[in-house]
């Protein structure tokens, strides 16, 4: 029985991680840190804002101090509050979804983004109040692919719904990336993969894989934690 479903964020509601990606140069490019997209899908994609920092710095053996890393972060979500300034377009069928969800059934995001960078993105496609929780990067110590973002999440949505008796097992994460399946999985959930960043076979740990969420019910969701 389905108990909970549990969305990650850049990658499965927005096409976000170019304008990431565009934010993150914009910061690094001038300390000559920076790197290309393809980079960026090969290696930094699927990080939190916290180790993208130390990957690049550490890459071009350049020393990152925790006072340093957080004015880094500041910067980028500055840029990208500009870059997303513009308008976001969600991947097709994504809003339905989390629509004819919200309120059915206990409903969160999982994220390695800040909640800065979420919120307006969500009210921007008239979602601000469609989850119940979110979990996100400035909660948890380490990024995905270490399942403790996950297992917060299942704690948090276990405390708001008391009745609901949500399990892991019976909680299906909805996510795009490699690192986001691990840490799911690696916390008790069962997974949906969207291959709108990866190809389906970078994405095996997952029940069930599919191209668009369009079409998507809360009934096909249910048969995947059966």
């Amino acid at each position: 029985m389905l108990t909970a479903v549990v969305f990650d964020f850049d990658g499965i509601i927005v096409d976000s991680e170019p304008m990431h990606y565009r934010a993150f140069q914009k910061v690094l490019e001038p300390l000559g840190a920076g790197y290309s997209w393809q980079e960026y899908i090969d290696k930094y994609m699927g990080f939190d804002d916290r180790d993208a920092f130390r990957e690049a710095y550490r890459f071009h053996g350049l020393q990152l101090h925790e006072g340093e890393l957080t004015r880094l972060i500041a910067a980028k979500a500055a840029c990208f509050q500009e870059v997303i300034a513009d308008g976001v377009q969600p991947y097709p069928g994504v809003v339905d979804l989390i629509r004819s969800l919200s309120g059915t059934i206990p409903l969160a995001i999982c994220s390695g983004a800040l909640h800065s960078d979420i919120e307006p993105v969500l009210q921007q496609l008239s979602l601000g109040g469609a989850f119940d929780l979110m979990v996100t990067a400035e909660e948890v110590q380490a990024s995905k692919p270490d399942p403790a973002s996950y297992r917060l999440a299942v704690e948090r949505l276990q405390q708001a719904f008391p009745a609901a008796v949500i399990k892991p097992a019976a909680t299906l994460a909805i996510e795009d990336t490699p690192a986001g399946i691990t840490s799911a999985v690696g916390a008790g959930l069962k997974v949906l993969a969207v291959t709108n960043s990866y190809p389906a076979s970078e994405l095996e740990l997952a029940v069930r894989t599919v191209d668009s969420l369009a079409g998507i019910s809360i009934e096909d969701l249910r048969t995947l934690v059966a």
